[in-house]
C-alpha cells in the first residue's frame, strides 16, 4: 500500500511540475493555455511540490498573489497532513 501511495505522489508531482512547463510553453507561443483552475486541481491531488518546484523553476505564475502564496500554503498543508497520517498509522 505504501509503495503504491508514494509511486501515485510521485507521478502527481511530474504531472504538475510538467502542466507549469507546458502551460509556461503555450504562453510564450500565443497558444491555448492549460487552465489555473487545472494548474491547481493538480497541486490539490498531491501535486504541490511538483507544481510549486515547476513555478520556480520555469518562472511561471509568480506574480499572481494567489500562486505565489497559493501552492506553498497547499504545500504545506499536504506535508502537515503527511506528517498527521504517518503519526496516526504508526501509533500502537
Amino acid at each position: 500500500m505504501t509503495t503504491l501511495f508514494t509511486g501515485y505522489l510521485i507521478g502527481i508531482n511530474l504531472i504538475g511540475f510538467a502542466l507549469m512547463g507546458m502551460d509556461k510553453k503555450r504562453a510564450i507561443r500565443g497558444a491555448w493555455r492549460i487552465s489555473e483552475a487545472s494548474l491547481f486541481t493538480a497541486a490539490l491531488l498531491g501535486g504541490a511540490l511538483g507544481c510549486t518546484l515547476g513555478m520556480r523553476f520555469f518562472h511561471h505564475k509568480t506574480r499572481h498573489w494567489y500562486f505565489r502564496y497559493g501552492m506553498p500554503a497547499i504545500l504545506t498543508a499536504e506535508i502537515l497532513l503527511l506528517m498527521f497520517l504517518g503519526h496516526v498509522l504508526n501509533s500502537p
